[in-house]
């Protein structure tokens, strides 16, 4: 059987496999970024209007596509709804910006390390991925130039706020830094940020695309992490131009969004009610965070290093000695315990042993010292010794 050339370059998600691997109930899983059960509102379809079960626009509702923009001029992005575009997911949206500018050899900047789904779907097109090292400020700004002058990529791909999976949030002259630099080289900005709203402490930055002056940008985000992923409802704002392609693309991959979930979206976003969940779900992840940290010191200080992160559901851990992480999996597994290794996060994975992802806001605060004794035993048990080093 023939399938097209770019098939081959397809690779199933880790993430998915490994969340597969763990349904099992005794698992205790620190792999993907689940919310919490409980902090899933109970939602109401009574209200719903008649016609929702017809075609709707491939831009998303009028009125959700207006919310979105409020919102997004609230945290400081100067755009109208006629800007927005409601996506199926935000994976959506990073699978129409890769259509819209990749071919084979296309190169693309990414942070090193960087959201694995967007570095598998940029791959899959044939791009080219080129790394920049991230510092707890943000990106390493003479990397980035350095990069910069030598190929001009067709986008950067940033994820400025609570980075996925570091957790790192860029610095306010960092993001000043980078805009001036995307500006200077004239490169298109595609900023991702679904995990704005779990922020705990202090409110995020401003866009970095909002301090652009003369590069495009692309603005994503995504409900799933604030309401529910199950809605699959995701959205990007993008500079004028940019409209008329990426909304072609759109009605190519499926003509438009859910019109139920986006208008379970509408009856949320903006609302009072959707502030006192927001802060309800801050408040809990918070103490999540901060039980988690708790457990980490008790069970990993000798073994790794990491800094709180200030926002999203993940800690990023560094092995003080580094072996490729990804060859522990079975062996956790084998324990009832599921991570996510920390070299597939990179363009190069080969070149960055010994790091770790885990997500803090799935497992139950009972289950967490037990999990976490297991992972470290695991990584303890495969660890070199002095002598064999």
């Amino acid at each position: 059987m023939a399938f097209s050339e770019r098939v081959t370059r397809l690779k199933s998600s880790l993430i998915r496999d490994i969340l597969a691997a763990a349904q099992r109930s005794e698992v205790m899983s620190f792999a993907g970024g689940l919310p919490a059960e409980c902090c899933l509102p109970t939602v109401d379809w009574s209200g719903m209007p008649p016609g929702l079960g017809q075609y709707g626009m491939s831009e998303g509702e009028p009125a959700l596509r207006e919310a979105i923009a409020a919102q997004a001029r609230a945290y400081g992005l100067d755009c109208t709804a006629e800007q927005v575009l409601v996506t199926t997911g935000s994976q959506q949206a990073l699978d129409l910006i890769a259509k819209l500018y990749l071919d084979v050899g296309t190169p693309v900047l990414v942070e090193g390390p960087t959201y694995l789904a967007a570095l598998q779907s940029f791959q899959f097109f044939g791009a080219e991925c080129l790394g920049v090292s991230l510092t707890s400020e943000g990106l390493d700004l003479e990397e980035l130039r350095e990069r910069l002058e030598q190929q001009r990529p067709a986008f950067a791909y940033l994820i400025p706020t609570f980075q996925n999976p570091s957790g790192v949030r860029y610095s306010t002259a960092n993001r000043a830094a980078v805009a001036a630099l995307l500006d200077e080289f004239a490169v298109t900005l595609v900023e991702d940020e679904p995990y704005r709203e779990l922020s705990y402490d202090g409110a995020p930055a401003r866009p970095l695309c909002a301090q652009l002056k003369r590069s495009a940008w692309i603005h994503t985000g995504s409900l799933s992490k604030s309401l529910m992923p199950g809605l699959r409802v995701g959205y990007l704002i993008a500079s004028p131009d940019l409209l008329q392609p990426l909304r072609a693309l759109k009605q190519a991959a499926d003509l438009h969004t859910c019109r139920m979930s986006q208008w379970q979206v509408l009856q949320w976003l903006g609302s009072e009610r959707y502030e006192r969940h927001l802060a309800e779900l801050r408040g809990f992840y918070r103490e999540r965070r901060d039980g988690f940290a708790a457990a980490l010191t008790r069970h990993f200080s000798d073994i790794a290093d990491w800094e709180l992160p200030q926002g999203g559901l993940f800690f990023w851990l560094r092995l003080k000695t580094p072996l490729d992480t990804r060859t522990l999996l079975d062996r956790a597994l084998a324990q009832d315990v599921a991570f996510m290794p920390g070299e597939p996060f990179f363009a190069d994975p080969d070149r960055h042993p010994g790091l770790l992802r885990l997500n803090f806001s799935h497992v139950l605060p009972a289950r967490l010292d037990t999990g976490l004794a297991r992972l470290a035993g695991v990584i303890r048990n495969a660890t070199p010794t002095n002598k064999e080093l």
